[in-house]
């Protein structure tokens, strides 16, 4: 039986100052953010997002609107991950049009996920501009997705896998690298 290598990337201390350098990122970008909105995707980019709201909040004294985008019927395999997949809500409780959104995830991998939510977002609305923004990108993108802003940036082999834990998920904040052992046989 293989067991499970598990390295901490990122505790909790580095994943609120990485939350804090991508929040100056935006603010640097959006000076005005009263055209700005931002949309985690369900659901560590929809934790992030809610997050990165209310750092600007705290910075700024105006609420951005954070919407959450749920995109598993928009996904290219959600018939080969089940045949009855669970549909997430989301909550988008502001218009969409002509606005700048920022688009939140956890990892960036394939590129798969954010087209998704590109698919999803353009149903709600017609953004003036979409950026992106994500904790981690991993880098193996199969299409050409490019993030706007970035947290870090981790390059794995093909055993190890990223994964996020927060607080809003019962867990303690951190990033981890999980990998099995290679097979020597």
């Amino acid at each position: 039986m293989e067991t499970m290598q598990r390295t901490v990337t990122m505790p909790a201390s580095e994943l609120d100052q990485t939350l804090d350098r991508l929040t100056d990122e935006l603010l640097l970008k959006h000076p005005d953010v009263s055209q700005l909105t931002l949309v985690g995707i369900r659901t560590g980019g929809a934790f992030l997002a809610q997050r990165l709201g209310e750092k600007v909040r705290s910075r700024t004294s105006v609420v951005v609107p954070v919407g959450i985008l749920d995109i598993t019927l928009y996904r290219d395999d959600w018939t080969r991950i089940s045949h009855k997949p669970q549909v997430g809500k989301t909550e988008l409780d502001f218009s969409l049009d002509d606005v700048n959104v920022v688009l939140v995830d956890d990892v960036l991998f394939t590129g798969r996920t954010v087209r998704a939510a590109l698919d999803a977002l353009t149903d709600f609305g017609r953004p003036r501009r979409i950026e992106l923004a994500v904790l981690i990108d991993r880098g193996g993108r199969e299409l050409p997705i490019c993030p706007d802003f970035v947290g870090s940036t981790l390059e794995l082999s093909g055993n190890q896998r990223v994964n996020v834990y927060l607080r809003e998920m019962g867990r303690i904040d951190e990033v981890v690298i999980e990998s099995t052992p290679k097979n020597l046989g």
